[in-house]
């Protein structure tokens, strides 16, 4: 899976450190348990967010396109978008997104201020271009999110898909009520429907293959896996199918099963 293989290392590394569990004859502690459960959900936030950014990354660019043949702009994004050099050859480009310092609710109901900033060396749709995106003051929902995410077109795969490589760098998400989450991702993204229509994004899904790994807000280390790559569906937005592997601390035992809509921690399942 091309840069994936690089991330790998990274986690045998981690989970290598240790291979016993904290885990006594009656299943792990009250407070153990809460612990791995805000560590979930830490991690659900970042990941959801940087997946959330592909996609608007997608529509930002192909919406630009769009906009400069002088067709109908159908972007779930409320703002205006300026596009440098203005025209539909010259590349590479600069595609700026400023919601404002007071920020404005798109019509997926999420809540955006601050700029995000697109270099993109050909359009979406186009096999090798490459698209960087970094953040100025950029908050998601009230989360800041900082870092710079890179997304690479691979063209169809053997089964006429096309296939993306994401990495996200030294990505952080952050609160002021003291969450600080760093992201680190090298994936595989495979567009299995909707890119036949790719103006409208609703119809979207896609297939997830990652590794991921950072630090939750307390310092403690995770990274993970995809035993079964992720189904994603933006309309109504969910992880359809897939399965999490994660190593929290050094220690393994955690799973997120979006088959069964489970989670396991130190082996006490529960439903999600």
């Amino acid at each position: 899976m091309r840069k994936i293989i690089a991330l790998a290392l990274i986690v045998l590394s981690v989970s290598c450190q240790k291979d016993e569990t904290p885990l006594n004859d009656s299943g792990p502690s009250d407070e153990a348990r809460t612990f791995y459960l805000e560590s979930f959900n830490e991690y659900n936030l970042a990941n959801q967010i940087f997946q959330d950014l592909v996609n608007i990354k997608g529509d930002i660019i192909l919406n630009a396109e769009n906009s400069l043949t002088g067709k109908t702009n159908t972007s779930k994004i409320d703002v205006s978008v300026s596009i440098e050099p203005s025209d539909l050859e010259t590349f590479p480009k600069t595609i700026t997104v400023d919601f404002g310092p007071s920020g404005t609710v798109g019509r997926d109901g999420v809540f955006r201020r601050g700029v995000i900033r697109i270099v993109s060396t050909g359009w979406f749709w186009e096999q090798g271009s490459v698209h960087t995106t970094t953040f100025s003051n950029y908050f998601h929902d009230n989360f800041r999110v900082e870092g710079t995410q890179i997304v690479q077109n691979f063209g169809e795969n053997e089964n006429g898909f096309i296939e993306f490589d994401v990495e996200v760098n030294n990505g952080v998400i952050s609160h002021s009520d003291g969450l600080n989450i760093t992201f680190e991702e090298a994936s595989t993204r495979t567009w299995i429907v909707g890119s036949q229509t790719p103006f409208n994004i609703w119809d979207d899904e896609y297939i997830i293959d990652a590794i991921q790994s950072g630090f939750f807000s307390d310092g403690t280390s995770y990274s993970l896996t995809f035993d079964e790559p992720l189904h994603y569906v933006l309309l109504p937005r969910a992880v359809r199918s897939g399965i999490v592997n994660l190593v929290i601390g050094g220690f393994t035992g955690f799973e997120i099963n979006h088959n069964n809509r489970t989670t396991t921690i130190l082996g006490v399942t529960s439903t999600f």
